[in-house]
């Protein structure tokens, strides 16, 4: 056996398809499925189910697909280790970002990230917090842009700044006419919020249920947009990060205020694996991100 087969092994399980597991390893399906039946008869037991309509793992399957992602991650660390590039931003750097962070970043720090390092090759990821760390922990992404939350606990965490969240209004509402609203007065009020998966939702609903607000759930945004949006319709009241505010109090139907007694925050940092040999090359990323956002 051979890395290559526990390659093709975990892309079987995460594709559940030989067609789509070959193409995303860049080989046919039959050699895709001729390496894993060789697999199945060096190591003498069954990995699959087969059939004609699904991909199926055996229970010692799925225990060796698993031992595979470890030998990989394993496998990319010693080689990353093994690179002389390990403090330098040249090569490929795989980054993830959520969506309430990366389209606000983004087009601020790429422009700066190519111009200071033209070496550097960026692949950019954007996903909901539980997938990026879930392919942050299978070595499939390098770094992660993200507010920290629990979830982020077993990773090295960069911090870049501190994030305050205001209070969206439509212009006609009667806390339009203000400059700062006491999040006290949200007590009794509904409030807008992202959909499940989304860690802002969490992190802004904390701190509404902690005024006395209570979620709107007949409505669940997929988007800041689509928060921003509802809210100028009338639909309702919410919180949005300071990176997805205007400069303007008032635009497009919506009244920014600034919320205090408490200001509700999130931490924006820079997560990787305790064991990458990369750390000074996140540091520099963390540092291109504050220097393009003025923090």
């Amino acid at each position: 056996m051979n890395i290559r087969d526990f390659e093709y092994l975990v892309a079987l399980a995460e594709h559940n398809h030989f067609r789509k597991a070959a193409e995303a390893c860049f080989v046919s399906q039959p050699t895709l499925s001729g390496q894993i039946r060789k697999l199945e008869d060096e190591l003498g037991t069954s990995l699959l189910e087969r059939s004609s309509r699904r991909v199926l793992f055996t229970d010692a399957g799925l225990q060796l697909v698993e031992q595979a992602k470890k030998i990989l991650s394993e496998v990319k660390l010693f080689r990353d280790m093994a690179s002389d590039q390990s403090g330098a931003m040249t090569g490929p750097m795989h980054i993830g970002f959520i969506p309430t962070v990366g389209p606000y970043i983004l087009p601020r720090i790429v422009p700066k990230l190519k111009e200071q390092f033209p070496e550097l090759e960026l692949y950019l990821h954007e996903a909901q917090t539980q997938q990026l760390i879930h392919q942050l922990e299978e070595g499939k992404l390098d770094c992660l842009v993200l507010a920290s939350v629990a979830e982020t606990a077993p990773f090295r965490e960069i911090e870049v700044y501190s994030e305050p969240l205001s209070v969206a209004v439509p212009c006609e509402h009667e806390w339009a006419t203000l400059d700062e609203v006491n999040m006290l007065e949200l007590n009794g009020r509904t409030v807008l919020a992202l959909g499940d998966g989304h860690c802002l939702r969490d992190q802004a609903l904390g701190f509404c249920f902690a005024a006395g607000a209570k979620d709107d759930e007949r409505f669940k945004a997929t988007s800041l947009e689509t928060l921003r949006n509802m809210v100028a319709a009338g639909g309702g009241i919410t919180l949005l990060p300071k990176l997805a505010l205007p400069k303007e109090k008032i635009k497009d139907g919506v009244c920014y205020l600034r919320a205090v007694n408490p200001e509700p925050t999130r931490s924006i940092v820079v997560a990787y694996r305790p064991g990458s040999p990369f750390r000074s090359r996140f540091e520099q990323l963390a540092e291109t991100i504050k220097q393009q956002l003025g923090v």
